[in-house]
C-alpha cells in the first residue's frame, strides 16, 4: 500500500510533470507476468520511469533486478529501494554458479513477476547501447518458455547521465517492442536481443548528441 501511494501520489506526478515522456505502443506493455522487460541503461532514472508505466496489477507485479553492493549499501537507499522498488538485488561478481546468482529471478517469474533487466549491466555512456552480456542467455535458459519482451529508453541518459548529480528536465522517448522467446543457441539469441534493440532505437533516428 505505501509503495502504491508513494508511487501515484509522489513519483508518477513528478515524472510526468519534469519529463515529457512520449510512449510509443504504451498498450504492448505486459499486465500480468510471468515476463522479462530487458531495457538499456544510462540513468539512475530508468527505473522509476519504467515502474511509473505500469498501472493496477502490472505495477504491483513490477520488479527490478539491482546491484545489491550499491542499492543495499545504505539504511535510507535500502529501504527504499526493497520496499518502494522492490528490486531483486544481485551480486555484481564473477561466479560459476550461474543457477544460484539467478535464483531469486527465477522464484519472482515463478510467481509471475513482470522482471525489469537491463542486460548491458551496469549505466553506460548517455544514449549509447553498450555491448548485452551474456547474463540474460544463462538466465533465460532456466526458464526458456517465459516471454522476453525488448523496451528502449532515450533522453534519461540527458536528464541524469552516469556520474553526474545534476537533474536536467529533458524530453523522454519509450519504444515498446513485441515479444520474443528463448533461443538455445546463445549467439543466435544475443544477435537477436541486439537486432530487436537497434530495431527499436532507430526508429526514432535519434542525432548524436
Amino acid at each position: 500500500m505505501l509503495r502504491h501511494i508513494i508511487f501515484t501520489f509522489i513519483i508518477r506526478p513528478i515524472i510526468l510533470i519534469v519529463l515529457g515522456l512520449n510512449i510509443r505502443r504504451r498498450e504492448w506493455l505486459p499486465k500480468k507476468g510471468p515476463i522479462v522487460i530487458i531495457a538499456n541503461h544510462n540513468s539512475h532514472l530508468d527505473t522509476l520511469v519504467l515502474l511509473s508505466l505500469f498501472q493496477g496489477k502490472g505495477f504491483k507485479k513490477a520488479r527490478p533486478v539491482a546491484a545489491g553492493d550499491y542499492f543495499l549499501k545504505n539504511k535510507l537507499l535500502k529501504w527504499f529501494s526493497v520496499n518502494i522498488m522492490r528490486i531483486i538485488p544481485i551480486e555484481r561478481r564473477m561466479t560459476r554458479d550461474i543457477k544460484g546468482l539467478f535464483e531469486p529471478i527465477v522464484e519472482a517469474l515463478d510467481e509471475g513477476s513482470i522482471i525489469i533487466l537491463y542486460p548491458e549491466g551496469s549505466r553506460g555512456e548517455p544514449e549509447k547501447l553498450s555491448k548485452y552480456k551474456s547474463g540474460i542467455y544463462y538466465l533465460m535458459r532456466e526458464r526458456p518458455n517465459i516471454p522476453i519482451q525488448p523496451l528502449f529508453l532515450h533522453g534519461l541518459g540527458k536528464s541524469l547521465p552516469k556520474g553526474s548529480k545534476l537533474f536536467v528536465p529533458f524530453f523522454v522517448d519509450i519504444f515498446v517492442g513485441r515479444p520474443f522467446l528463448f533461443n538455445e543457441n546463445r549467439k543466435a539469441f544475443m544477435d537477436e536481443l541486439n537486432e530487436r534493440m537497434d530495431a527499436l532505437r532507430n526508429e526514432g533516428d535519434f542525432k548524436e548528441w
